[in-house]
Order: C-alpha cells, then structure tokens, then sequence
C-alpha cells in the first residue's frame, strides 16, 4: 500500500503575496536573514500581515544553518510566545524555520504554526519534510525528516526572485534539475511523483537559461518558482539518492552553494546509477537507464538505445552547466588539493550515512562514493 498526500497549501501566480492579508496570528514573526532584512524584503512581508496581533522580525539566519541558528531561534520564539513563523528567503531560511519549530514544538508541547515565503527558486523546502542542519564543529549536514515540519502554507511570489544574481540562479537553478531526476529514478518513485518530476524537468529545460541572462523576466522566474515547487512534492514524496549525499558532505567541509556541488556532481552520478561504467548492451540496461532514456525522448535527445539517450541527457547537461558558468571540478569550486586529501575520507563515510543515500537506485558503497569523486577532484 502507498500512500501521496498534500498538506502544504499552495497559492502561486500574480498577487500571490496578497494571501498574507488574511493570515491570522497573535504572536508573528517573519523569520530571515540580515540580507533580506537590509534589503526591505522583510518589512514588506511584516506590513501584509494585517490581521495579525504583534509582528516582529528575527534576522539571524546565516547560509547553511548551523545548530546555534535553530538554538538561538528557539529561544526567541519562546521568549516572544511565537505561534506563527513565516520563514522568507532560500532554502536556509526556510530550513531555519523549519528545524526551530520543529524543536519548539517538542520542547514547549505547543503547536506553531508555520508558512514558507521562498525567495529563491531552488530547494523546493515549501513543500518538504526536510531541513538540513549544520554541525559544524563535526563537519558535516545533517539531514532532518519529519511529515511535521511541512509548512501549512507555501507563497510562490517570482516578483521576490527577480533581485537574484545570476551565479544563484544558476545554482539554485540546478538544485531544481538534481531534485527532479534523483524523485524520478529514486527507489520510492511512482507515478505521481513521476509526473511531478518530468513535469518540473520540462520546465527546467525551457526556462532556467531565460532566468540566468535576464533576472526580470518575469515569465521564467515563475516557471522556474513552479519547477522548484514541482520538483520538491516529488523527492518529498520519493526521495533523493547519492547526488545530495555527496553534495551535502562537500558543503559541510568545502562551504560550495548546494546546488553548485549538486550540478557538479549530476553527469557523473548519472552514468554511476545507469552503469555506464559498466560495459552493457542494449538487453541487459538497467532500468534506472530505461527510464532516463524515456525521459531523454520527451525532452527532444532521444537515443536508438538506454545507454545513447542517457548519454545524450549527460551531455545535454554538460551544455547546461556551460551556459550557466557552473565550475566541474573541486579546483575550479575554490578547493585545493590540500583541503580535499584532509577531507576526503570523511565525505566517503558522511555520503554513505547519509538518508538520502538509502533510496538510491543502484547500491553504493565507498568505492562507488570514490568514483565519482574521482570525476571531480582536478586541481589546476
């Protein structure tokens, strides 16, 4: 028996930040960054709330959010009586959010409500039961899973996108295409989240170029919101694999945006779950390529056989990175040689302990984490 549920209330499309309006709340707090702050992003959200009682802002979310950040956020949510968190701003914002109220919830036994405002079309967190949780003095992410810490409420507004660069578009941007196909080969893929997947790769597709060369057009800032929206009911609903396994390990120890590590990653993980890297002829593909290759038709690369569509799809994805400036290796992202031989190890056991890794389709252990690091570990 399976089981495909919605909880998040979804509102999108033009005005969709008026819905804030008839939010109701005693005790409010818009939950952000200093950036989104300085910017008066923040206090644009605070001033919609007016139906609600007492409205405050809290500013101290950082870039991958640390344990303090949910430690500190705690306390000014009990210190305030908070029952209402809207969280505004990319995936850190809104895993912030989502980790403090979680733990307010069970520290303080009362129900906090909580609405998701994404500034950033990326992570898909709106609609997600996941929060990734830095510890840095571990050095490493850790993912957090619960079917509590879906916000009630998710409000796409593409107008709030339209003031990010182009190196976050791109990746956020390949944070949405990583989601998208690990959901549709994941172990726990079905046919809803399949549509869901296809769906947001199809916008990815046609939309995320348009995003990254002109910020203001206002028609592929919307897909992309939708793609990233799409693309995280999906792996909601399936699950990830490998790809973010390794992509949250390099984050914790190198610092690399999410889903710049996800889009250097993706061609190589790719051919290690469709077993490229074994020879194969078109009788013996794995189902992980047969289904890829289908997608690869859709999106109008097809190949006369899995292992040529999948290929296709690799390479199609290659020319995305290059249209999109994204960096392929661990050199080129900032990492010396030095720091990757001191961390190596680690990332090897913190990607194969990693939740994500356990929907994977094809079995990984060290040595496969290894080769695919070994695509991207070229220092110059």
């Amino acid at each position: 028996m399976q089981r495909f549920k919605l909880k998040t209330d979804i509102i999108f499309g033009q005005n969709a930040l008026e819905a804030l309006k008839s939010v109701q709340g005693k005790n409010v707090v818009v939950f952000t960054d200093r950036f989104l702050t300085d910017n008066g992003t923040a206090n644009r959200i605070k001033e919609l709330l007016t139906s609600c009682e007492n409205v405050s802002i809290y500013s101290d979310v950082v870039p991958d959010p640390p344990v303090e950040t949910v430690a500190s956020g705690l306390k000014f949510l009990i210190e305030n009586e908070i029952d209402l968190v809207v969280a505004v701003g990319g995936g850190s914002a809104i895993d912030a959010a989502k980790g403090t109220v979680y733990v307010a919830r069970k520290h303080t036994g009362k129900y906090i409500r909580l609405i998701a405002v994404p500034t950033t079309s990326g992570t898909g967190s709106e609609v997600t039961e996941f929060a990734v949780i830095s510890d840095r003095q571990a050095g490493k992410k850790i993912p957090l899973v619960d079917e509590e810490m879906l916000p009630e409420m998710a409000i796409l507004s593409c107008e709030l996108t339209a003031s990010v660069p182009p190196t976050v578009t791109a990746d956020t941007g390949f944070d949405v295409l990583t989601h998208a196909l690990e959901a549709y080969i994941s172990k726990n893929a079905n046919e809803f989240s399949d549509a869901l997947a296809e769906k947001a790769v199809e916008l990815w597709a046609e939309y995320i170029v348009p995003a990254y060369k002109n910020g203001n057009d206002m028609i592929a800032r919307e897909k992309m919101h939708t793609a990233s929206c799409l693309a995280g009911i999906a792996f909601n609903e399936a699950g990830l694999g490998v790809n973010h396994s390794i992509a949250h390990a390099l984050g914790a120890h190198f610092h690399i945006p999410h889903g710049r590590a996800n889009a250097m990653l993706l061609p190589h993980v790719l051919r290690y779950n469709t077993e490229l890297d074994i020879k194969f002829c078109v009788k013996n593909a794995n189902a992980t390529a047969d289904k890829l290759e289908g997608l690869a038709r859709r999106l109008g690369y097809p190949g006369n056989s899995p292992d040529v569509g999948v290929r296709n799809m690799i390479h199609k994805i290659k020319e995305y990175q290059r249209w999109l400036n994204i960096p392929t290796t661990l050199g080129e992202a900032g990492v010396t040689i030095d720091q990757y031989k001191k961390a190596k190890q680690h990332i090897i056991e913190s990607a194969i302990a990693d939740a994500c890794t356990a929907t994977n389709p094809r079995v990984v252990d060290a040595k496969g984490i290894e080769e695919i690091l070994d695509k991207i570990d070229i220092f110059i």
